[in-house]
Parts: structure tokens; C-alpha cells; sequence
């Protein structure tokens, strides 16, 4: 009986070793598999967290954009700027958001594939897809700020807008304000002239044609010897009569010229090269300022009003000889009026 027994064993097939082969091929796909979805599920893990750190970053970019959204008018050069970027993040964002689909899709197809070979693998990709969907939801927020950031920008482009079309009103209104004030300055200036013109008439009558009183230009010329003696500033009785002509016709024009034409008659002192010798002046800028004074101090004292005049001693620096002679230095020590706007 034994041996029968063993006659049986021998003839009988051993399965068991072609199953263990089998099965630990099973459990090495599955294990290679788990593998897999753990890497991308960690890869999926660090694409959401850039995601979320993006999206901090964008929140801080809309913070900035709404406060310099308040300095439209003073910062819309930086204010383009900074639209500009935005316009950038959001592409970047954009294109960001299609790539965490690709790898959702990459990730579905291949919890479809691995659900076919066993059904443990199947619950891995459910938790695989829960994790996904927890992604999908955190790129519906982002595809929700990203439609407020479109908002927002339509919104600062619209301020913009409005900013530049005020702009260009104000660059109007400035132009016609400008041509209106060239009209006004215009019509100011005309009848200067003609106040001018007859102020210069009436002391041409007065003084008559004397020598040592010319008319150059838009001023009276009045030689120095008729109101000071050499080197000084103390006005001569001669020089004091030829003012109170001036005077005369000054008060009568102040009367006539309107309040709002503002019109001085400056009063310009002016002496030859030659040094000063005398204590009483440092230089020719002292006593050419010093006659200048003196007479506008005359004038006032006759009732010439004093902000009607002014005073302006110019040395020897602007003569109308320079030649080195005795004609030219009596030429250049003068006393000149000019009636002029202030």
C-alpha cells in the first residue's frame, strides 16, 4: 500500500509553485502601481501649494492695484505699469491652471487603467480622486478670482479712460484760457501804448527841443549835468523844475490810465567808465542807484505815487558811447524814463 501510495505522488502535477510565481507578480504591479500614484499624488500636492502661494500673490497685487487706483492722477504712468503686470500674472495664472488640468486628466487616466487590474488599486485611486476633486475645487476659486481680477481691470481701464478724457478737457480749457489771456495781454499792452504814446507827446511839448534832453526809442534821455553835479546824488534847483513837469504829467496820467493796467515808469541812473573819487560812493553802481533814487524820491514827494515808480542804477555798464573821450563819458552820464508795464 505505500508503495501504491508513492506511485500516486509521483504521477500527480505540483501546481504549486506556477501560483506562488503568479501571485507575486500580482503584488509586485500593485505594488509598483501604489508607487506611482503616490508620486503623483505628491507632485499633484506641490503643484496646489504653488497654486495657493500664487494666488497670495495675486491678492497682494489687487491690494496695490485698488490703492494706486486712488492716485489715478498722480501715479497713471506707474498705474499702466502696474495693469501691465497683472495683465502678465494672469496669463501666467492661466496657463498654470491648464497645466494642473493636464495633470488631473494624466491622473484620471491612470486610475482608469490601474482599476481594470485589481480592486485594491481601485481604492487607492478613489482616494486618489478625492484629492483630485479637492484640487478641481481650488481651481474653480482660482478660475473665480481670476474672472474678479478681469473685473477689476476692465474697471481700472475705465478710470483710466476717464482720467485721460479729463486730461484732455483740462489741456482744453487750459489753451483756450491761454489764447484768452494773449487777447487780454494784447489789449493791455495797446492801451499802454497809447498812454504811452500821449504821455511822451505831452512832455515832448513841454520840455521842447533841448539838447541835453533826448528821446531814444521808448525813453527820455535827460544828460546828468541837469540834475546832479559831478560825483554826486543831491538833486540841482534847475533838475528839480525839469521834475515837476514830469510830475505834472505823471499824476494827470495816472489818472486817465485804468486800475488794472499795471504800468511803473522806471527811472534808470547810468555814469561814464571813470571811476568814483569821493567818500561818499564805492563804485559807479552806487552812484548811478543813489540818482536814481534821489529823483524817484523827488517825484514822490511831488505826488507821484509811489508804486507807480521804480528805481534801477545800471554803473557804467550799458553805454551808448565807448569811445574814450569827453563827448562819449558826457553821452553816458545820464538819467533816462521809461513808462513800461511792472
Amino acid at each position: 500500500m505505500a508503495l501504491a501510495r508513492g506511485r500516486r505522488s509521483e504521477g500527480a502535477f505540483n501546481y504549486w509553485p506556477g501560483f506562488v510565481d503568479a501571485l507575486s507578480t500580482l503584488v509586485l504591479s500593485i505594488v509598483f502601481l501604489l508607487s506611482v500614484f503616490l508620486v503623483v499624488q505628491f507632485f499633484l500636492s506641490q503643484e496646489v501649494t504653488g497654486k495657493d502661494k500664487a494666488l497670495e500673490l495675486l491678492n497682494a497685487k489687487i491690494a496695490q492695484l485698488n490703492e494706486l487706483l486712488s492716485l489715478e492722477k498722480l501715479g497713471k504712468l506707474t498705474l499702466d505699469d502696474q495693469v501691465s503686470s497683472l495683465k502678465a500674472g494672469l496669463a501666467s495664472a492661466e496657463s498654470e491652471r491648464d497645466r494642473i488640468k493636464g495633470l488631473y486628466d494624466g491622473l484620471a487616466a491612470a486610475g482608469n487603467d490601474a482599476q481594470g487590474k485589481t480592486t485594491e488599486l481601485g481604492k487607492a485611486l478613489d482616494s486618489e480622486k478625492a484629492v483630485s476633486a479637492r484640487a478641481l475645487a481650488q481651481i474653480e476659486v482660482l478660475n473665480q478670482q481670476i474672472s474678479a481680477l478681469r473685473r477689476q481691470l476692465a474697471a481700472l481701464e475705465e478710470a483710466l479712460d476717464a482720467s485721460e478724457k479729463r486730461d484732455k478737457e483740462s489741456q482744453n480749457r487750459i489753451a483756450d484760457l491761454g489764447s484768452r489771456l494773449n487777447v487780454a495781454l494784447a489789449q493791455r499792452v495797446q492801451e499802454l501804448s497809447r498812454y504811452r504814446s500821449e504821455f511822451f507827446g505831452r512832455l515832448r511839448a513841454i520840455l521842447g527841443n533841448r539838447p541835453d534832453i533826448r528821446v531814444v526809442g521808448d525813453r527820455f534821455v535827460f544828460q546828468s549835468e541837469v540834475f546832479f553835479d559831478t560825483g554826486q546824488a543831491t538833486l540841482l534847483p534847475e533838475g528839480r523844475a525839469e521834475l515837476d513837469t514830469v510830475a505834472n504829467a505823471l499824476i494827470e496820467l495816472d489818472k486817465k490810465i485804468p486800475p488794472e493796467i499795471a504800468w511803473v515808469l522806471r527811472v534808470d541812473g547810468h555814469t561814464d567808465v571813470r571811476p568814483v573819487n569821493g567818500p561818499n560812493f564805492k563804485s559807479n553802481w552806487d552812484l548811478s542807484a543813489a540818482r536814481a533814487i534821489s529823483v524817484v524820491q523827488y517825484l514822490i514827494s511831488l505826488g507821484v505815487p509811489a508804486q507807480r515808480l521804480v528805481a534801477a542804477g545800471f554803473g557804467e555798464f550799458q553805454p551808448l558811447d565807448t569811445a574814450n573821450t569827453e563827448d562819449a563819458y558826457k553821452r553816458n552820464r545820464r538819467i533816462e524814463l521809461k513808462l513800461t508795464e511792472r
